[in-house]
């Protein structure tokens, strides 16, 4: 032991002994008498709280109150490499407000959970670096201010550790930066203004000038244009001020190779080691840790987690989500075994209050739909439109700006190309017979791509490549047909006239929408075609091809398509024939989705702005697509708990070596951190790849009346991947006398079709009651 620490535990272990005579002296203590012993060499008294000093075998020492085997209330913690924590304890792990300091000099002063920085909190480094804000699993999420060791300042929005969102960027030369932020870079609307008074106004993207922008100079002159770092795109015009005069030798290049140089992001003090990698296993509730199988894997697996953790490499990994087919690192043996967390059971409810029970199973995965091959009706259909699209996709265009003029939306804006079975001068031949191809608006769904980040030649190999499309099994109510690529990527669906007619009267409102908030849950639209076969029918096959949310690696096990009505909202299936394939309805949902504070704020600011978009173009009877992917599923095929919350349902934890029957227990995801999949942080957006929680619900018998159920209090680790879908219905005349039909033999409330401002208000409230704040 280094004679620093020697000094530190024995300045600390004198001010225990001080604290712990006066605490003696006290005729009124509420503590039972202090010991001083190893951990392993004490039985506790269930429930029983009392102030103790604890000696680990490894050096540690723990003073505070103790309860069960671990730390539980107000404690300390030194650490035989002199990190110290002072502050909150429940059930052994750091939980509530606390403090973390390094051997270093460096701390952390804010919320915790689970062992994890979590909340509100400061971090000050060595060097004097500080981060005060938000923090979310180890990491700067929210909103929050640093100021870096060089002198920088950054005070705005912040996502997994990195400056995302609105911001602003202080140099210590005097230089600054307002505007929107992505992966700690500059990137979307910005304006950097210089020390020297000139400034730049206009799109940034990767950390440069991208796109129309402004250049001005204190005098007055400006440059505007389109900039790029590619002098082949860089075109723009100057225009000097009256006070200028003679030749102006500038060149816009210039602003990427010298005034961005004393613009660079500090990269700030890096933390050694996070509290999280610290925590200690307590007999209370991880003591059996080291017991308990681990899953040996053929190859060393070493992912980085949230907190720079990596597997063991010895061969041993606890598992990860990244491997979503496993859906658990335990063994199918091993899963029957333990009992550590059971699922939920209706013996557990009072039946007597008229609760619905529920069952949760969950069916093998299966792929959707069946391939279309030679033979199928729709496959000389589905050769035209792979045809037609590798035309439209590989067709040669200039460059294109993100801003668009308003002759790119005209409904008149189409290109129709003829495909001779022969071929002709701008068309291969083919083998099937001669077809009509339309573009609609090309310019616009180019640019959507672009804005969509859609890589061409990607998006022409997952359509029109040497694997043929699936078609789902059925037509939508609507009686349009769905067809899928073989990778799952893009979707495609038939649509009628008027469909068309409302997407193209949306479109120049649809692109200012997505083009400002780039964490709209609204569909993705790549592409509106039309294929126009040839013969005596002349029939025409109208279609667009949309983004597939379900496009991941983890197995989507519950699908919902949610409304906010009740009228026909439900899905006569018995549990049985339910499978990852089947759409429950609004009365077959049985969750509420609680969302960490950060996104679930998130998440209410953009259904607002997306049903405020809807509801101006007049659409209704869209939906909300929900699905759930259960973290961990047993062997018997049930998803498996976390931690219950206040309710009459329990659901038992491990808490000893081994469980009543002998056999080894278990532990859930929410409770062994090391479990978390910290790969997966960096593809988590608004819907795509959200941990959550959904808590079980049960409805009353009278169930058309309760379209949201009671919370029982019983929770599972989930990951959620949503969209608002089918938002080409507008309220005309159909719509209209569909409502009033039924209004005369149903609640108005409860149908689907109704006026756009009342289902706009209908679906958020609905929606804000499904999802929730993880508290």
């Amino acid at each position: 032991m280094s004679k620093e620490f020697s000094g530190i535990v024995k300045a600390w272990e004198f001010t225990v002994k001080k604290a712990t005579a006066k605490k003696r002296a006290k005729k009124n203590i509420i503590f039972a008498t202090m010991s001083v012993a190893h951990v392993d060499d004490d039985l506790d008294t269930p429930g029983e709280v009392y102030y103790a000093e604890k000696i680990l075998n490894n050096g540690d020492i723990y003073t505070g109150q103790w309860s069960d085997n671990c730390p539980n209330g107000h404690g300390k913690y030194l650490w035989s490499d002199g990190c110290m924590y002072v502050g909150d304890w429940v059930k052994g792990k750091t939980m509530g407000k606390g403090k973390f300091s390094w051997p270093s000099g460096a701390t952390y002063e804010g919320k915790f959970k689970n062992g994890y920085m979590d909340g509100e909190g400061i971090y000050t480094g060595c060097s004097n670096d500080t981060y005060r804000g938000s923090w979310v699993i180890n990491m700067k999420h929210g909103k929050g201010t640093r100021d870096y060791v060089n002198g920088d300042h950054y005070e705005g929005e912040w996502r997994r550790g990195q400056p995302d969102g609105q911001g602003r960027y202080q140099w210590i030369n005097g230089n600054q930066y307002i505007g929107q932020w992505r992966n700690g870079k500059m990137n979307g609307n910005g304006t950097m203004i210089w020390a020297n008074g000139n400034r730049y106004d206009g799109s940034w993207e990767d950390g440069f000038p991208k796109g129309n922008g402004t250049f001005r100079w204190g005098d007055g002159s400006f440059y505007v244009g389109i900039w790029s770092k590619d002098t082949r795109e860089q075109s723009g015009t100057y225009y000097p001020s009256s006070s200028r005069t003679g030749t102006f030798d500038w060149d816009p290049q210039d602003v990427h190779s010298n005034d961005l140089l004393g613009c660079q992001i500090s990269p700030g003090e890096r933390i050694s080691v996070y509290p999280s990698q610290k925590m200690v296993s307590w007999p209370c509730e991880g003591e059996f840790l080291q017991k308990l199988p681990i899953a040996k894997t053929p190859k060393a697996n070493k992912r980085n987690s949230v907190d720079g953790r990596l597997s063991n490499g010895d061969g041993y990994s606890w598992g990860s989500e990244a491997d979503a087919g496993s859906n658990s690192v335990y063994s199918d043996q091993q899963r029957e075994s333990s009992e550590g967390m059971r699922s939920f059971s209706t013996d557990d409810l009072d039946n007597s209050r008229g609760f619905t029970p529920h069952c949760i199973k969950i069916q093998p995965n299966k792929k959707a739909g069946t391939t279309i091959a030679k033979g199928h009706k729709n496959y000389e259909l589905m050769l035209n439109l792979q045809l037609g699209i590798r035309h439209s996709v590989g067709r040669p265009a200039p460059a294109t700006s993100l801003d668009l003029r308003a002759t790119a939306f005209d409904t008149k804006e189409k290109i129709w190309t003829k495909f001779p079975t022969e071929g002709s001068k701008h068309t291969p031949p083919h083998q099937s017979a001669e077809f009509k191809w339309k573009d609609y608006c090309p310019l616009v769904f180019r640019t959507l791509r672009k804005l969509f980040k859609v890589d061409p030649a990607d998006y022409m190999i997952s359509i029109c490549g040497n694997d043929a499309l699936r078609e789902l099994s059925s037509p939508g109510k609507s009686g349009s047909f769905f067809y899928l690529t073989n990778d799952d990527k893009y979707m495609i669906k038939t649509l009628k006239k008027a469909e068309v007619k409302v997407l193209l009267g949306m479109l120049p409102a649809y692109y200012n929408h997505v083009r400002a908030f780039e964490n709209t849950l609204v569909t993705k639209f790549f592409g509106l075609h039309c294929v126009k076969l040839t013969g005596p029918a002349q029939k025409k096959v109208r279609f667009v091809i949309m983004g597939n949310l379900f496009c991941t690696g983890y197995a989507i096990h519950r699908r919902f398509d949610l409304k906010g009505s009740s009228h026909g909202r439900v899905t006569e299936k018995p549990e049985s024939q339910i499978d990852s394939t089947t759409t429950l309805k609004d009365l077959d949902l049985n969750f509420i989705f609680r969302l960490q504070k950060v996104w679930f704020q998130e998440f209410c600011r953009q259904v607002d702005r997306d049903c405020d978009f809807l509801e101006q173009e007049r659409i209704m009877d869209y939906s909300l697509l929900v699905g759930v992917h259960f973290r961990e599923v047993s062997g018997s095929g049930e998803p498996v708990t976390t931690e219950t919350r206040s309710s009459g349902v329990r659901t038992p934890t491990a808490n000893a070596d081994q469980s009543s029957d002998g056999s080894t227990p278990r532990l859930s995801r929410a409770d062994m951190d090391l479990l978390f999949d910290p790969s997966g942080w960096a593809s988590i957006r608004l819907g795509i790849n959200m941990p959550a929680k959904a808590e079980l619900t049960v409805r009353r018998s009278d169930f058309e009346s309760q379209l949201v159920g009671e919370p029982t209090g019983q929770y599972y680790d989930v990951v959620l991947f949503f969209s608002i879908i089918d938002i080409l219905q507008n309220y005309d005349i159909s719509k209209k006398l569909e409502h009033a039909y039924k209004a005369f033999q149903y609640d108005p409330t409860s149908i689907s079709a109704v006026d756009p401002k009342q289902y706009s208000k209908r679906f958020r409230d609905f929606i804000l009651k499904v999802f929730a704040e993880d508290t």
